[in-house]
């Protein structure tokens, strides 16, 4: 199963490593290196690499690459996942998942690895559980581990590790008992020149914080789910139910945890929240070029469109940009060739434009292609599938617990083609 384990920051370091059955040379990440550099985007780097050797199964998140070393076949996604088992439980011990607190964390994180995985094989993955075994760091923890030489292992074993439900751990007691959902999508899509739409998803996920005293049975509905398809569930949700009832049952573990991943690929449901009208030209007789974007709202449900952004990775012949916003601010990277345009607020009644010219190197030639717009941006409060949580039952405990559900929508991969 899984051999190795390296952290990679951005730039390339590797700054920690964990190896579960023999020691694997360092010189084995040069193979993802050569992947990286070719790539565009650190997310285009491909997930699996093949080495004469060995299997490279890598992710990306929060700026850090999680590289597994494999000596055998075994089903991709499955390293995948516990990969992304591993960045989660690093995040919710400290709060975010960066180099810093990492290296300054170290003894627990290599702890936490040591309980994730046994002999390469996955062991305890579930947050409740490693917490019960391996304390989350405090300050005063910190200072009485120093003076007198503790750690945060814990002494038993877990109570929830040998139960029918793993994932809760025994005698959890609220105060206030609460339950939320935060029904998240990210929309995946292609629009051609003309504003077309040649391909388009949504990829949802529904993540809870859950804090209920007891061992409550809840249950959630949905007031359209058969728009959903290859839903994926936390294995607290009993599958049978969905098959029959298209709703989730569920015990669920104490604290935050994703319930749920769905996939709407039905490209009538998927619609684009702004449209874009853009003009990129480069002379054929100077060494320059137009640029112009407008952008507006086209189908946002009545919602403002928050965070909006274009980023634009230009040919190497282009030196610099001279633009004028009518909204927000943009830059130029000299060395990356990338071209930001950070809007902020999308504005109905004026909607905001960016134009100007770009100079091209002495005697390059024209570009052959123009460069593709990519789209970053926000919707509070709506689901653009059309997804509603219609009502949320608790069976097994007495009390009323706090309930809510936000929405909200993303772009994911957002390219407009010009």
């Amino acid at each position: 199963m899984i051999h190795s384990l390296f952290l990679i920051n951005h730039s390339g370091d590797i700054f920690l490593e964990k190896h579960w059955k023999s020691v694997i040379s360092r010189s084995v990440c040069d193979y993802f290196f050569e992947a990286k550099d070719k790539a565009v985007d650190p997310e285009n780097v491909p997930p699996v690499l093949q080495t004469p050797h060995h299997y490279l199964i890598s992710i990306y998140r929060d700026k850090l690459f999680f590289l597994s070393v494999i000596q055998t076949e075994v089903p991709p996604l499955f390293v995948i996942e516990f990969l992304h088992r591993v960045a989660d439980t690093i995040q919710d011990y400290f709060g975010e998942c960066s180099e810093s607190l990492i290296k300054d964390n170290v003894v627990t994180v290599y702890e936490l690895l040591e309980e994730m995985l046994d002999n390469g094989f996955p062991l305890a993955t579930e947050s409740n559980v490693l917490k019960e075994m391996i304390r989350p760091p405090t300050i005063l923890r910190s200072v009485v581990n120093t003076l007198i030489g503790g750690s945060n292992v814990g002494d038993t074993l877990p109570t929830g590790q040998l139960s029918s439900v793993p994932w809760r751990r025994v005698g959890v007691k609220y105060t206030n008992n609460e339950a939320y959902f935060d029904v998240i999508e990210e929309i995946d899509a292609i629009l051609d020149k003309s504003g077309t739409t040649v391909f388009a998803e949504i990829q949802g996920v529904i993540e809870a914080c859950v804090r209920l005293t007891g061992m409550p049975d809840l249950t959630l509905s949905f007031m359209n789910p058969r728009l959903l398809d290859d839903v994926s569930f936390h294995p607290c949700v009993r599958f049978k139910r969905w098959e029959s009832e298209q709703a989730l049952s569920f015990i669920p573990p104490d604290g935050n945890f994703t319930l749920m991943n769905y996939h709407v690929s039905s490209q009538n449901l998927v619609t684009i929240p702004v449209y874009v009208k853009q003009n990129i030209s480069f002379f054929e007789t100077e060494p320059c070029g137009r640029l112009d974007i407008t952008i507006g709202p086209k189908q946002t449900m009545g919602k403002t469109v928050e965070a909006l952004m274009v980023t634009i990775h230009m040919p190497k012949s282009v030196v610099s940009a001279n633009l004028t916003p009518t909204q927000g601010s943009y830059t130029y990277d000299l060395a990356t060739k990338v071209l930001v345009w950070d809007i902020g607020k999308l504005n109905p009644q004026k909607l905001p434009n960016l134009r100007g010219s770009l100079s091209l190197q002495a005697g390059a030639p024209k570009p052959e292609d123009n460069p593709s717009l990519n789209i970053d941006l926000k919707i509070q409060q709506v689901a653009i599938s059309g997804l509603k949580v219609s009502r949320l039952e608790m069976f097994g405990e007495k009390y009323k617990p706090f309930k809510g559900v936000k929405y909200v929508t993303k772009a994911g991969k957002f390219q407009v083609r010009t």
